[in-house]
This record gives structure tokens, sequence and C-alpha cells, in this order.
């Protein structure tokens, strides 16, 4: 045990971070299982959008309630800097999965690719196992952090692949119109960030489960 952990047993301490950062997660997915609903051909792009959307503003809530508590809240469960961190990366993820319901809006998706829906239902799995991930930090159960950890970057490289073969068959189509090229391109892309960045924030776990394991 570090002398940081020591101080931090000794020390009455305020978990309600853990709260907030496994609330992050759940906002996150809970915003990837709506985008993915855009599967549903009853689904219309509009309502995904908004919806997505609106857990967009719970993330930034959440975000606003995390960083004054850490203004206001003198011994934290673990270092300021490491839960700015994880905070930031974990709603950095739900910006992007809003980008990708904005974009499918904006650029007049009416109905999503096979691609697409690949990279949406990936984007549920990734977030589903960050939501169980997180919670691991408040029981400090480290070993299953890091299978967690291990499992969302090998879905961040299931990510990597659909869109590097999705990307490449664009280009491949003949006769493709440009603009149906750069409208699915651009949706494509900004599923594979959403999908990239929960990477981010396996790093981080995994980092605290090196720092404190």
């Amino acid at each position: 045990m570090g002398l940081q952990d020591f101080i931090h047993r000794l020390l009455p301490r305020d978990d309600r971070f853990f709260d907030l950062l496994e609330r992050q997660a759940g906002v996150a997915h809970d915003a990837a299982v709506a985008l993915a609903s855009f599967a549903d051909p009853e689904r219309d792009v509009g309502s995904v959008s908004e919806e997505v959307q609106e857990f967009e503003h719970q993330g930034d809530a959440l975000v606003h309630e995390l960083e004054e508590s850490l203004a206001r809240t003198f011994v934290t469960p673990l270092d300021r800097e490491d839960i700015h961190l994880l905070s930031s990366a974990l709603d950095e993820v739900l910006d992007l999965t809003n980008y990708a319901a904005r974009a499918c809006a904006m650029l007049g998706v009416e109905r999503p690719t096979t691609p697409m829906v690949e990279l949406m239902r990936l984007l549920v799995a990734i977030t589903d196992t960050l939501k169980e991930a997180v919670p691991l930090l408040r029981r400090r159960s480290f070993v299953e952090l890091r299978a967690a950890t291990r499992k969302i970057r090998q879905l961040e490289k299931d990510g990597d692949r659909i869109h590097r073969e999705a990307v490449t068959a664009l280009f491949h189509s003949e006769g493709l119109p440009a603009q149906v090229l750069l409208r699915e391109r651009e949706v494509l892309e900004d599923l594979e960030a959403a999908v990239d960045r929960c990477e981010k924030v396996a790093d981080q776990l995994a980092n605290l489960a090196v720092k404190h394991g």
C-alpha cells in the first residue's frame, strides 16, 4: 500500500466521486443505446438525435457537479487529477456519441448502413463494459478492472477493423455519388472516434489499477 492510499484510509473521505463517475459511465452507455436504436426502421434520425442530445446534457451536468465537488472537497478517494482525467475521458465518449448522432441528422442519413449499425452496436458493447468497469474502482477490484480494460481494447480493435473495411469499400464503390461517399465516411469516422475514445478511458482505468493495486 502506498503512503497516499494509507493516508486516504485514515482520513474521512467523500465517495460521491465514485457515484458521479459511475453515473457518467451509465449515461455514456444510455446514449450509445439510444444511438443504436436508429437501426430500428421505426426510429427516425431526428428523434434519435434529440434523445442522444438529452443524454449529452445529463453528462454535462454530471461533469459540472463533479468539478464543483472537487473544489469543495479536501480528501478525495483518488487523486484529484486522476478523477478529473477519468471524468473528462468519459465525457468525451458521450460528446463523440452525440457528434455521430448529430452528423446523421445534419447530413441527412435516413437509414444507417450495415457498417454504421455494426459500429453503433459495438459502441453499445464497449460502453456497457465501461459501465461495468468503473464501479470496480470503488470496490478496489483491480484484477477484474485490468481484465475489463483488456476487453475494451479488444473491442476498440474490432471497431478499427469495421471502420477500415467500410471506408475501403466506400472508395472502391463504382458509381457512388461523391456526396454519399463523403456523408457516409463522415458518420463512420464519428462513430469510430467514439469507440476509439473508450480506449482512452480504459487507459485511465488501467493506470489507476497499477497505481492503487
